[in-house]
């Protein structure tokens, strides 16, 4: 029955409630009120509890964020002092990062919590990433969280989503281009969606990686527009030249990188009469962080970004941030003194953040960007090198070079954590130790030509396909491009219907995996690799991508392939099967820790490399034969029995016989 309530003073009525129009007697009344007083008291009680706790939590929090930026406040107020001298510039930054900080979600919060009391999280033995082009893996954002499972499946607990902000498309480098940094591409969905994909992630043990382009902008980026509309200020965040003077001085000392599609660094502009610095490709326009507004613009980017639930930064061509006329401006003292600011900054606001350097050179040029133990830089940087000399040894057969490239690695702290993988979006470069192979009477052009003709297919011996990137006419210097897969050889059995050569190449790509399990740091798998997903040559009717022969290894997952991931009688399902439990015996196995003691053994044969790791009292040795022909690795470990991790055989890990692409993982008894 509809009831009203109403208090006789409010309607002019004398000493009397009414409900449904009868009277109430007094006893009732008096019962009433007193219920609703003590309602409204209860109501008021726990509003004021709230409000105290709510002040308490905050207080705390505040005291968090105050012992942090207290800890870290002079070292970061003297980087930037050193750097720019601008006072105001350096207030703004700090009232800006507390406010990241209070925007900063509860969850997002109490994570930087938990990893700063295990500040080694990411360095447990269970940790096995993917990284994968969101469109390609599942269509848009949602699409990929609707696909955690499969994850999962894969053992992952890392994913790296390539470029997914804002970009010009025809325009976009692979998504490089960034037009807008707080913008998600709109076919691939929102910042919202980003949020509740990394949300959902976390909630699986998932850690979420994305990239940070800090050296250019899209020409069609808001500042870009700005200045080439003749805005001051904006021109003053790019490198900007009414003439070709101090371009062509530039040009005396900065290598080309892409010499054959992007010639030069700069850029003519005709409708504004200048030039613009343009060290990748003419439509990324180089950032000026000499200007010390572009650092702290760029910086609340980078903090906007960790507050949408992203754990991994990966900065995209650290080494190029700094320009300096008369040098290569490449990894000049500057960049690294802006790599230990963002350090400083994530520290004190998100300190559960990673930052990952990308650092495409060789080996004395990568570490540096680990800082020092007191004074720390990238947390992770990728193992470039190690994967292209894995590589060389696939088309030699000779493991000379990798052992010593690994021993290099070997010697570092075990805090320095690399990357590994075998393959991933970019192309491979052959940056090889020459210096070491001229020893061996090997020359570095014939080399590359040898190495780009072997993984064409184009040598007698070979059964790799995939194509060349960025060849260049004069040098004869080119990238390559192709997936895993094809690499080792399933395209060209699959086409050719060899089941004998196809059982070979499974065999090598399963090694090689096998091989990257092995290495110190932390194991990364290219989307498509785990089921034998080879080259996909449709970017060639694209005119978007046709120029960039990159989008070979960029194809689109199969999922109906994939569904046969579970059926040991397909290819897929013997590639999965394996790896599968390979990654598992790795989260097992405490000597896969990154920080374990590793090093490599004398094996006394060309084509076989072994590595042994130890650690807490456990000791595994890893043997890879890299050639065609079964192989006796002539070892000698004379301290008992070791049991193969694989098949659970038991044998001396001396005078050890391994099949052609073969391997073991013995583990001392």
């Amino acid at each position: 029955m509809y009831c009203v309530l109403m208090k006789q003073e409010s309607i002019g009525f004398d000493n009397r409630w009414i409900r449904g129009g009868k009277k109430v007697n007094q006893r009732e009344r008096k019962k009433r009120t007193e219920s609703a007083v003590k309602t409204v008291e209860k109501a008021e009680t726990v509003k004021v509890e709230q409000t105290k706790k709510a002040v308490v939590k905050a207080a705390k929090a505040e005291k968090v964020y105050n012992t942090r930026f207290e800890k870290k406040l002079d070292e970061l107020r003297w980087l930037y002092m050193e750097l720019y001298g601008n006072s105001p510039m350096f207030a703004e930054l700090c009232d800006q990062m507390h406010r990241f900080y209070e925007e900063r979600t509860d969850v997002l919060k109490k994570l930087d919590s938990k990893r700063e009391a295990d500040p080694d999280w990411y360095k447990k033995n269970d940790m096995l990433g993917m990284m994968f082009y969101i469109d390609n893996f599942a269509g848009n954002m949602k699409g990929v969280e609707s696909k955690i499972d499969y994850l999962e499946k894969n053992n992952v607990n890392y994913i790296h989503l390539m470029p997914f902000l804002d970009t010009p498309k025809g325009r976009s480098d692979g998504g490089y281009a960034v037009a807008d940094f707080r913008k998600v591409q709109e076919n691939l969905g929102t910042m919202d969606d980003l949020e509740e994909l990394t949300g959902a992630c976390h909630e699986k043990g998932i850690s979420v990686c994305m990239d940070f382009v800090m050296n250019h902008t899209s020409e069609e980026h808001e500042w870009a527009k700005k200045a080439r509309q003749g805005d001051g200020e904006y021109m003053s965040r790019y490198f900007f030249y009414d003439n070709s003077y101090i371009p062509s001085l530039y040009e005396k000392t900065v290598p080309q990188v892409f010499p054959t599609t992007a010639p030069g660094n700069f850029t003519w502009l005709p409708e504004i009469g200048h030039y613009v610095m343009t060290t990748f490709y003419p439509y990324q326009w180089d950032l000026n962080y000499r200007n010390p507004r572009v650092f702290n613009e760029m910086m609340y980017n980078f903090l906007f970004l960790a507050n949408k639930g992203i754990d991994i930064i990966r900065i995209d061509a650290v080494p190029y941030i700094w320009k300096e006329l008369n040098t290569s401006c490449r990894n000049l003292p500057q960049v690294h003194t802006i790599v230990r600011m963002m350090r400083l900054i994530s520290e004190i606001v998100c300190p559960g953040i990673l930052l990952l350097g990308e650092v495409v050179m060789e080996p004395e040029k990568v570490v540096p960007y680990f800082g020092t133990v007191e004074k720390p830089e990238c947390h992770m940087l990728y193992n470039v090198t190690t994967m292209a000399t894995t590589w060389h040894t696939v088309a030699t057969r000779d493991v000379s070079l990798l052992k010593k490239q690994l021993d290099i690695v070997n010697g570092l702290p075990k805090d320095y954590v690399f990357l590994n993988y075998l393959r991933c979006h970019d192309d491979i470069g052959w940056g090889l130790d020459y210096a070491t192979l001229k020893q061996e009477g090997i020359e570095e052009r014939s080399h590359k030509k040898y190495l780009n003709d072997y993984f064409q297919g184009y040598t007698g011996e070979s059964n790799s396909r995939g194509v060349l990137y960025n060849e260049d006419p004069v040098t004869g210097d080119a990238r390559f491009c192709g997936t895993t897969a094809s690499m080792c050889g399933i395209e060209k059995a699959g086409f050719e219907k060899d089941k004998a050569a196809m059982k070979r190449a499974i065999q090598m790509d399963v090694m090689l995996h096998a091989y990257m399990f092995m290495q110190s740091g932390i194991p990364v798998l290219y989307s498509g690799d785990e089921i034998g997903q080879v080259n996909d040559y449709s970017y060639k009717n694209d005119p978007d991508k046709v120029q960039d022969s990159r989008y070979i290894h960029r194809g689109a997952m199969h999922w109906d392939l994939a569904a046969r991931a579970d059926d040991p009688k397909t290819v897929e399902g013997q590639l999965f099967g394996q790896l599968d439990k390979l990654e598992k015996i790795r989260k097992k196995e405490k000597a896969f820790m990154t920080n374990a003691d590793t090093w490599t053994v004398e094996t006394w044969d060309n084509s076989i490399l072994c590595i042994g790791r130890y650690y807490d009292g456990d000791k595994i040795y890893g043997l890879f034969n890299f050639s065609e022909y079964d192989k006796t690795a002539w070892i000698n470990e004379r301290d008992g029995l070791y049991k193969d991790l694989i098949t659970g055989q038991e044998m001396e890990a001396a005078g050890v016989n391994i099949p052609a692409y073969g391997f073991y993982w013995l583990k001392k008894k």
